[in-house]
């Protein structure tokens, strides 16, 4: 019996995403329709809402016309509709515009906005406590609790005041049990209890594995000359090579653009540094032309999935159910996933809200996955599914064309006869570094490209220093017998932050240091790594970063 305190709720929710915070919302509507009382609560572990969202990001308000129907009435963030849309082909010092009538009709921007998805979530949160729902920022959801069938009962916080070497400090507070009739797991891209629930429950036993990317992003205010609002321009081809990703670039509100580049994960080449691929992108002569004379403001990372439908886990367990990006329902093509990530809340929202209004609990929501198959989740992610893989398979320019092609002949009504699918997960993709060509990344001017630790300053980021390290290794060992030895410590170029360092060689007597106060919660180790030996875990609730605007 744990002697932590607990609270009931008919619903606990882990995270206050776009699918967290809608599934509370759509709770909340069905209650107070039929009125009734429901108990929802949320979860953050950022120090607030949106302090821990990253996103390009352009917004597609199908599901939020849904949920909240007269958002424009409600002071909402979507300010900035999309008024030019275009895709760059790059090459070193030029650029090819890829012309509309070359994209299906389902990648028009038309209808969209461009805005801060942190935002978004700051007010989709004021909107769930209008109605009742408990938010609790600052809280980070550490272990899972099961009752004694092994059904998922909810959901414990971390221990607060841990030092270091696992003595309680004297602020120690000990964790707090919330306990629900179901709980959602809303945890973004390779959430850590996600993580675990897929293993216990075998979620994953008939999708593809999970393939992912990593997104760095950058807040820029711009010359006003410069600055055209809505106008979204995405580029790929230059600077990767054997890797595939791209870039994006949105004029925001403000004068503000937002950029960032996008390196699918499963890259072979151990010397490739995703951060400074970012770096060297923005220098392009037509990036470098918007950038000049600008300021950059904020910079940030997170991974996103870029399975697509068959990667897909189960959705529902005994107790629970995955939503939003926690499930991987991301959009690649289109670059989207806010609004069926809102969608996938809103239909396991009304999934639990049927089976507790019939006195169940605890059971397995069959609903819930019969209505994503059944929505227009299911319909759009179906019509994009070969796009991320055939770019895997054939490389990028070839990979375009046979994916552009599948997504023309689905939208018409027909499309290549089979699904092509996901052989091996990112962290089986590294080849030996001695295989592999160097990269040599020019240094950063201070000007449109930057070193990491001045980037990682910008993040808001911070941890307090004496608390158990997150980032956790199975085995010591490994990082100089294996990941030094055989791919030269990748570990050192996919960080963003520069959390991993070699210190010691000079000395014959190298070691791995783990710059933990640096973490921004990407992920990307945790999914990257060769040998699987780091282990991401939540840190102390509202550590990591703080982003304003992003």
């Amino acid at each position: 019996m744990s002697d932590r305190e607990s609270m009931e709720y008919d619903v606990v929710i882990v995270g206050a995403g776009p699918a967290g915070l809608a599934a509370a919302i759509r709770l909340k509507q069905q209650a107070e329709a039929d009125g009734r009382e429901l108990s929802v609560c949320v979860l953050e572990k950022g120090s607030e809402v949106g302090a821990h969202i990253l996103s390009g990001a352009v917004v597609d308000p199908v599901a939020l016309n849904e949920l909240i129907p007269n958002w424009r009435e409600l002071d909402s963030p979507l300010s900035v509709p999309v008024t030019d849309n275009q895709h760059w082909v790059l090459s070193k010092s030029g650029k090819w515009a890829m012309p509309h009538w070359m994209t299906p009709a389902f990648m028009n921007n038309k209808g969209t906005y461009t805005l801060s998805l942190g935002n978004l979530c700051r007010w989709l949160a004021s909107q769930a406590e209008n109605l009742g729902v408990e938010i609790f920022p600052g809280f980070a959801a550490a272990e899972i609790l099961f009752d004694e069938d092994g059904v998922v009962k909810g959901v414990a916080t971390g221990d607060m005041g841990v030092a270091r070497d696992g003595t309680h400090k004297p602020d120690y507070q000990p964790g707090m049990e919330l306990h629900g009739k179901y709980t959602f797991f809303a945890e973004g891209a390779r959430g850590h209890l996600t993580k675990e629930l897929k293993r216990l429950f075998e979620l994953e036993r008939e999708c593809d594995p999970q393939v992912y990317g990593i997104g760095l992003k950058e807040l820029w205010d711009i010359d006003p000359a410069k600055h055209v609002p809505g106008r979204v321009i995405h580029t790929q081809g230059w600077p990767l090579d054997d890797a595939w990703g791209g870039g994006f670039l949105y004029h925001q509100a403000n004068n503000q653009v937002a950029l960032g580049f996008v390196v699918a994960l499963d890259y072979k080449n151990p010397w490739l540094s995703p951060f400074e691929e970012f770096q060297r992108w923005k220098q392009h002569p037509e990036i470098n032309a918007i950038l000049e004379g600008g300021r950059r403001v904020s910079y940030g990372a997170r991974a996103i999935n870029e399975g697509g439908w068959q990667s897909v886990p189960r959705l529902v367990f005994p107790g629970g159910a995955l939503i939003g990006c926690s499930a991987g329902f991301l959009n690649v093509p289109r670059i989207k996933g806010s609004h069926t990530a809102m969608k996938s809340g809103m239909l396991a929202a009304e999934a639990a809200y049927a089976a507790i209004k019939a006195d169940r609990q605890g059971d397995q929501l069959e609903t819930y996955p019969a209505a994503v198959d059944a929505s227009w989740i299911a319909k759009e992610l179906k019509l994009v599914r070969n796009a991320e893989p055939a770019v895997a398979k054939f490389g990028g320019t070839l990979g375009t064309l046979v994916a552009g092609t599948d997504m023309w002949m689905r939208s018409l009504g027909i499309g290549l006869p089979f699904t092509l699918r996901h052989k091996h997960t990112d962290a089986q993709a590294l080849v030996k570094a001695s295989q592999c060509p160097k990269i040599d990344y020019p240094k950063p001017d201070g000007v449109i490209s930057f070193d990491r630790l001045s980037s990682v300053f910008i993040s808001g980021v911070n941890h307090e220093e004496d608390q158990p390290i997150h980032l956790t290794l199975k085995d010591a060992a490994v990082p100089i017998e294996v990941n030094l030895k055989t791919f030269e410590s990748p570990e050192q170029r996919y960080c963003p932050a520069g959390v991993y360092e070699i210190v010691g060689r000079e000395e014959n007597a190298p070691r791995l240091q783990i710059n933990a106060q640096n973490c921004v919660h990407c992920k990307t180790c945790d999914i990257k790594d060769p040998t699987q030996n780091i282990n991401w875990v939540v840190p102390e609730g509202g550590g990591g970063p703080n982003y304003p605007n992003m």
